[in-house]
């Protein structure tokens, strides 16, 4: 591996983990030449998954667009980095497993959605105001009433 600093071509491997749930491998990396560390990761390259856009056009499926959204939902929100990798792992995984080329982006928005509600309700409706255009205060209002009554009818059918 190349040292990012000072294009060395020798460098050698000081510590390496496990990540992702074993799906990933992190390595510190030392230069030979300048002594400088850095981190490299590993892990299976899956095949590529297509996404169908709104307007028809395709384009492959990238997880930091997903990372990113979540990220503005759960902004000063008590949500983990961690808890968002996670989301973010789930639904890249559950993908995959779907064993399709092409997949729809309204579907991968649900998928996203349906995390959030588990997560963190705040940063669910932040995720659906943009997902799903909200134009006016009522569309807020619509939405969170459906997640109150939502949650309400679940706490009742727990209870009897």
């Amino acid at each position: 591996m190349k040292c990012p600093f000072c294009d060395n071509p020798d460098t050698k491997v000081i510590d390496s983990r496990p990540i992702e749930e074993g799906k990933a491998i992190r390595r510190r990396r030392e230069c030979e030449q300048c002594g400088k560390r850095f981190t490299t990761y590993e892990k299976v390259e899956a095949s590529i998954i297509m996404v169908i856009k709104k307007d028809g056009s395709r384009e492959a499926f990238d997880r930091d667009k997903i990372m990113n959204g979540i990220v503005k939902a759960c902004y000063k929100r008590p949500v983990s980095v961690s808890d968002m990798e996670r989301v973010v792992n789930d639904i890249e995984r559950g993908l995959n497993n779907m064993m399709e080329k092409e997949i729809k982006s309204t579907f991968i928005g649900e998928l996203v959605m349906e995390q959030l509600k588990n997560l963190d309700e705040v940063a669910y409706v932040r995720f659906a105001s943009v997902y799903r255009q909200f134009t006016d205060v009522n569309t807020f209002i619509k939405e969170i009433e459906e997640l109150v009554g939502t949650k309400k009818g679940s706490l009742n059918g727990k209870g009897k």
